[in-house]
């Protein structure tokens, strides 16, 4: 049986450099331990309509976005984990609804329809949006590498660290090499706070003290602002 989750929390980012990286970690150690994958390489396989709406809409609608994505830890394995999610973000809550499952059954659910991943609630959302999205497929393939932590006290506050951030059009297989164009300069890194209600003081104090200030960011969302950029894009119209 697949393993669901359900999330509902306040994302904050922060775009650092290594310097800065290395000062918010030593401060951390008193606070925060490392999650259980600690170190590890996230690849991605963000899901889009032929005409880029749901990047389209999440970088004009400041109130609601939405994006589908496939998720794996390091290169996938045909009969290795993979998590399908659907994230929203609603007037500034991030929710999350994911299920875990094989990575070929995921592939034959997402690019194929084959009912392979079991009834449920969370499985009767994603039937509506991979409906509501005429002509979803894979889009772009994006993987970093990430340092994770939650708080010692408060579980539910987690801090990531990303770097490495590469990202492709072609080859959207998640089984496929690590490979890619960079989003980041070699000495950034993208720092994500997640909280269910508020950061806490000892964290607010020291990203105030050092001037760290928070940014919007979105991985897919200034790949494809590349993309625009260059001229790269081919849209079809339906």
């Amino acid at each position: 049986m697949a393993v669901q989750k359900v999330f509902k929390r306040y994302e904050y980012k922060y775009l650092l450099t290594r310097e800065q990286k290395e000062l918010l970690q030593n401060v951390m150690e008193e606070y925060m331990i490392p999650d259980e994958y600690g170190k590890s390489t996230i690849c991605n396989l963000y899901f889009d309509t032929p005409q880029y709406l749901l990047i389209r809409r999440s970088i004009e609608n400041k109130v609601y976005k939405e994006k589908v994505r496939l998720r794996t830890y390091g290169r996938a394995e045909p009969a290795g984990e993979a998590f399908i999610e659907l994230k929203k973000k609603y007037k500034k809550v991030v929710y999350k609804r994911r299920i875990c499952t094989e990575y070929e059954k995921a592939i034959q659910y997402l690019c194929r329809g084959e009912r392979v991943v079991g009834e449920s609630q969370i499985g009767e959302e994603l039937d509506y949006a991979l409906r509501l999205y005429q002509g979803i497929r894979p889009a772009m393939w994006l993987s970093y590498e990430r340092e994770a932590f939650y708080g010692k006290e408060d579980h539910e506050l987690r801090m990531t660290f990303d770097q490495n951030i590469l990202w492709r059009t072609e080859d959207l297989d998640l089984s496929s090499p690590i490979y890619g164009r960079s989003l980041l300069d070699e000495d950034q890194s993208l720092l994500e706070i997640k909280v269910g209600h508020a950061i806490p003081l000892w964290l607010s104090h020291f990203l105030t003290e050092n001037k760290m200030f928070r940014t919007s960011y979105s991985k897919y969302g200034n790949a494809y602002r590349t993309l625009l950029r260059e001229d790269q894009l081919v849209i079809v119209n339906t």
